[in-house]
């Protein structure tokens, strides 16, 4: 099985979103996963659908956060799952 995908969607210059990737970053030093940032200025339909929720953490294509994260809760979702390396993508285009 294959380490995780997190989403946060955010935008640059919020500082939520700047909270909830320090909590996702220091969970991602004990269990890696793959991180994507997506920048919902850089698509109107994700404009629309977080404009007013973000930050907004999924994991595995299921929202699990709005606005804060819990950091114990955060790791837990991640469950019990193989350990891979992680990477980070970053996806200002919409494209994922």
């Amino acid at each position: 099985m294959s380490a995780p995908e997190v989403v946060l969607y955010g935008r640059d210059g919020c500082c939520l979103c700047d909270e909830a990737r320090a909590i996702l970053e220091r969970v991602r030093a004990r269990r890696p996963f793959t991180l994507v940032e997506r920048d919902i200025d850089a698509d109107e339909g994700l404009l629309r659908a977080y404009l007013e929720r973000i930050p907004v953490v999924a994991i595995d294509g299921v929202e699990a956060f709005e606005f804060f994260v819990d950091e114990s809760e955060f790791e837990r979702r991640l469950g019990d799952r193989p350990v891979g390396l992680p990477t980070t993508l970053r996806a200002s285009d919409g494209s994922g």
